[in-house]
């Protein structure tokens, strides 16, 4: 995987991947919003994938990320909150199984964090809810402070 951000102008960048490319608009909207909305679309969609594999298909998913930062530099995220609601029709053990293999397996963006960040979830499964502010198995968090600088993911 690469990645290159040039400077535009002001606080605009364009990212440039090997597949495509975007424009990063900071302070309209930071890197760190860039991130957790990656997070976030990273673990949707494999609650698209998974469910397809066992050639299930689920229905009115939405899922939402409610992330705690450091009041001071560095401004890392604390605590991550994810809000999962889905429709299908499997037992409520094998959706429950769906979100834990994403947020335990298969999701990279969450075990990039999960060692320095107190991960919890919550499931409405069928209009239902299965889980309220569950903690994954790790992702205890830890406090690590590497100093201050000056960027525009101080916001």
């Amino acid at each position: 995987m690469n990645v290159t951000v040039s400077h535009v102008e002001g606080m605009k960048f364009e990212a440039q991947t090997e597949k495509s490319s975007f424009m990063i608009d900071c302070p309209t909207i930071s890197p760190m919003e860039y991130f957790l909305a990656g997070l976030v679309a990273c673990t949707t969609s494999d609650l698209v994938v998974v469910p397809k594999n066992q050639n299930k298909e689920v229905k009115n998913l939405k899922v939402s990320g409610d992330a705690v930062r450091n009041d001071s530099m560095p401004r890392k995220f604390n605590e991550l909150h994810l809000d999962y609601s889905f429709e299908c029709d499997v037992d409520d053990l094998t959706a429950s199984r769906w979100v834990m293999a994403s947020i335990e397996t298969y999701c990279s963006t969450i075990n990039t964090i999960r060692d320095s960040t107190k991960i919890t979830y919550s499931l409405t499964y069928n209009g239902k809810k299965l889980k309220v502010k569950e903690s994954i198995i790790s992702g205890g968090g830890s406090n690590i402070d590497f100093g201050e600088i000056d960027s525009c993911c101080g916001n």
